[in-house]
C-alpha cells in the first residue's frame, strides 16, 4: 500500500494504515504528518495510532498539528474511548484552542463513566452552559416576536397605544 502514499503532495494518506511508515516519515522530516495520524486514527489499533497522533501534536506546523488533533476526535468518535495519554494531551491543550472539536467529540462518543474526572466536569459544565443558553434564547423569542409584531404593525400605517 506504500505506492499509494505520496508524502510530498499528502496523496492517499489517509488510508496509511501501517505505523511504522508513519514513524518513518516522521524520522525524514515528511510533510503531512497531521494527514498520515488521521489516516492512522481510521486505519489502526488505537494503541497503535496514540503514541504518532500524540507525536503529532507537537508539529511546529500549525496545520498539521490541527490536523493532529482532529485525529484524537476521530479516534474517539471510532473507538468510544481513547488511550490516558491522548486525554492528558487534550487536557493539557484545553479547550478553546486545537483541541476544541477533538474534546467536544470525545465529550460526546465517549461514554460518561470512561471519561476520567476533568472530562467529566468539563462534560457537566458544557451541559449547564447549554442549557442556560437554550433557556436564555427561548426567554428572548417572545419580546423578538412582540418587537417584530409592533414593526409589522407600524409598517401597515396602524397606531400603537
Amino acid at each position: 500500500m506504500a505506492a499509494q502514499w505520496d508524502w510530498k503532495s499528502g496523496e492517499g494518506l489517509l488510508g496509511v494504515d501501517d505505523p511504522a511508515a508513519v514513524d518513518g516519515a516522521f524520522e525524514r522530516g515528511e510533510p503531512h504528518l497531521g494527514t498520515a495520524v488521521i489516516g492512522l486514527a481510521f486505519q489502526c489499533a488505537l494503541e497503535e495510532a496514540s503514541p504518532r497522533i500524540i507525536r503529532a501534536m507537537r508539529l511546529s506546523d500549525p496545520n498539521e498539528r490541527g490536523f493532529a488533533f482532529t485525529a484524537a476526535g476521530t479516534a474517539a468518535r471510532l473507538h468510544g474511548r481513547l488511550t490516558p495519554e491522548l486525554y492528558e494531551a487534550l487536557r493539557a491543550e484545553g479547550p478553546g484552542g486545537f483541541a476544541e472539536h477533538a474534546i467536544r467529540d470525545t465529550l460526546t462518543f465517549v461514554p460518561f463513566r470512561e471519561l476520567p474526572p476533568w472530562f467529566k466536569r468539563r462534560k457537566i459544565v458544557t451541559g449547564v452552559d447549554n442549557k442556560l443558553e437554550s433557556w436564555w434564547l427561548r426567554s428572548t423569542e417572545p419580546i423578538s416576536d412582540a418587537v417584530s409584531a409592533l414593526r409589522r404593525r407600524r409598517s401597515r400605517g396602524g397606531r400603537v397605544r
